[in-house]
């Protein structure tokens, strides 16, 4: 069921981004990235220098950490580290290439005063596979992020964790998947956008209980990343496409506002808006 059009309540968000300086595809983690064919380092900076000004528009806080020689897929910071009412919990990579990633982005947080903090034990792509919606994180597994992890997740933040079981290789991360509209409060629930065949038979049961009122959203909206997007309860910013397949024209009828941006080089490493946004919340 699509959600009713109310009224939409943006809310001011920190996030922590890293620019794509060192950006290439040199190599081949996920089903959308070719070595073969040619990037540009200089149009993925256009598109994420777009993407944080966007967010600083929108009245949102933008931090950055600074880019390292050899981590083309540093930009991706949401795999970095999961943040809940002020905790960290870090990231430890499944992918050799990206492992370095992971200290650099400790050491962001241990050097901006951040003392709960946590490295994990287990495979854990931080935000790629953990969304929290205001009263529970939801947790993905399937190709990235170990089981295992749900459960040190939910002892090092001290939130309930749901895991969800992701069946298609092409959405390899629960971000690629689902992103969470509207936070749960005291007065409502949260809302969900996802793709329904991107996950198990059971786990979609899940979602059904939980969020009665999700926008389900296409397979041409899933496979332009339309999945991928980043909502402050209001405005949720989207790739470019998401308007052609009309995820966006779905959302607007929701009473929220969609934000169209170009991330097509960056969609060539297999991400979008929410893999370059951390969200960091005190």
């Amino acid at each position: 069921m699509q959600g009713q059009a109310v009224p939409r309540v943006p809310t001011p968000r920190r996030y922590l981004m890293c620019p794509p300086r060192f950006f290439a595809v040199d190599y081949a983690i996920n089903p959308w990235m070719d070595p073969s064919q040619p990037v540009s380092a200089k149009v993925a900076l256009a598109q994420w220098t777009e993407l944080r000004d966007t967010y600083r528009r929108l009245g949102h806080t933008v931090e950055e950490i600074e880019p390292q020689p050899g981590l083309p897929d540093m930009v991706f910071a949401a795999n970095s580290g999961t943040v809940v009412d002020g905790r960290v919990l870090g990231a430890r990579f499944r992918a050799p290439q990206r492992a370095a990633e992971a200290e650099h982005f400790r050491r962001w947080f241990t050097e901006h005063g951040y003392r709960d903090l946590t490295m994990p034990e287990k495979i854990n792509e931080a935000e790629g596979d953990f969304a929290w919606t205001g009263r529970v994180l939801l947790a993905g597994t399937g190709f990235r992020t170990d089981p295992a992890a749900h459960a040190e997740a939910q002892e090092v933040l001290g939130v309930p964790v749901v895991s969800l079981r992701l069946v298609d290789p092409r959405y390899y991360h629960l971000d690629t998947a689902l992103f969470v509209l509207t936070e749960a409060t005291d007065a409502a629930p949260a809302q969900v956008a996802y793709y329904p065949e991107a996950f198990s038979p059971g786990s979609q049961q899940v979602l059904r209980r939980l969020f009665p009122d999700a926008v389900v959203a296409t397979s041409a909206d899933a496979e332009c990343f339309g999945l991928n997007g980043v909502s402050d309860g209001r405005n949720v910013v989207l790739p470019l496409e998401a308007r052609r397949t009309g995820l966006g024209e779905t959302l607007s009828r929701c009473g929220y506002e969609p934000v169209y941006l170009d991330v097509s080089e960056l969609r060539k490493a297999g991400g979008g808006p929410k893999c370059c946004t951390m969200e960091i919340r005190k």
